[in-house]
């Protein structure tokens, strides 16, 4: 049994790393929420906005402090409302892509073939890949429409090759957001499945189930938890997506928030408002993220 003592020196060894963390956490969050009450932009060459000069904020001209203006104007700026449906149909359809494709991947990876130990570790590859890189392979190597791979096929049976970004930006961040996803619900459920109880599995083999009853009434009751821990991990990732947009060029009918969040600080310099919409997207992911936790809880507890 540990002792008072043990329990103190415990505590002082990881001290240094947990006060690390908060403050890699705490000083940006700080610093976001700072320049968010700010007239902050980077073209204004007024010095007096910035966080070097804290004392000369409250100037008679009150030409620094924004209140909360730059989060009623990132709310009723019209690109926010589009961004916030782009960001629920890249997450929706990512979604229902990765659950439905995952789980049938899991169902032919748990069966016996050759070369199965060879095609789950290839399965979960593009999972490792980085979405830079991944976004580069798809928009110069596959979707390209002169000399991509889906160009190549769409002439191999007499059709136009499509430009995907040109003309389905959307779709396309669906395909290569997808691409990178899929795996990892397949590893989640698949080891899921692996923990069939085998005297279901043998049972249900000798009463003759068809194969659809059999995933109906055994396979998904026992995929439901997985799936929504799927589902949870994923939504918070998906909705901070971002170099797929940036690097194919697709933020102009496919930008989600936080490509909106990188225009307002990077492309018209607007720190203030940038921070803001930082800020607003931090909670509405905590949001999302609290309904899904509360959702999962019930599952598990029925």
């Amino acid at each position: 049994m540990a002792t008072q003592q043990t329990r103190t020196l415990g505590k002082l060894a990881v001290s240094p790393s947990v006060f690390a963390l908060l403050m890699w956490m705490i000083v940006p969050l700080s610093m976001t929420i700072y320049f968010s009450f700010l007239r902050y932009n980077l073209l204004d060459p007024n010095p007096i906005c910035s966080l070097m000069t804290p004392g000369a904020l409250l100037d008679a001209e009150n030409r620094c402090l924004a209140g909360f203006s730059n989060y009623s104007y990132f709310l009723t700026d019209p690109a926010f409302f589009k961004a916030m449906g782009n960001s629920l149909k890249l997450v929706g359809w990512v979604l229902a892509i990765s659950v439905a494709g995952g789980t049938l991947l899991a169902l032919l990876l748990d069966q016996a073939f050759y070369g199965r130990g060879f095609v789950r570790i290839m399965m979960i590859a593009p999972f490792l890949v980085m979405p830079t890189v991944s976004a580069l392979v798809w928009k110069n190597m596959m979707m390209n429409p002169v000399s991509g791979f889906l160009a190549y096929l769409f002439k191999l049976v007499g059709l136009q090759p499509i430009d995907w970004f040109a003309h389905f930006p959307m779709t396309a961040v669906v395909i290569m957001v997808s691409w990178q996803w899929v795996p990892f619900a397949t590893l989640i459920l698949l080891t899921s499945l692996q923990s069939l109880d085998e005297e279901q599995k043998e049972a249900a083999e000798m009463d003759g189930t068809p194969p659809l009853s059999y995933f109906w009434y055994i396979v998904l009751p026992h995929l439901i938890r997985p799936m929504t821990v799927v589902i949870l991990i994923q939504t918070i990732f998906l909705l901070n997506v971002f170099a797929e947009i940036y690097v194919t060029g697709t933020g102009g009918r496919a930008g989600n928030l936080p490509f909106l969040v990188y225009q307002y600080g990077l492309i018209a310099n607007d720190i203030g408002g940038a921070s803001a919409g930082g800020i607003i997207a931090v909670i509405l992911a905590n949001i999302v993220a609290i309904f899904l936790m509360r959702m999962i809880g019930k599952n598990l507890d029925a």
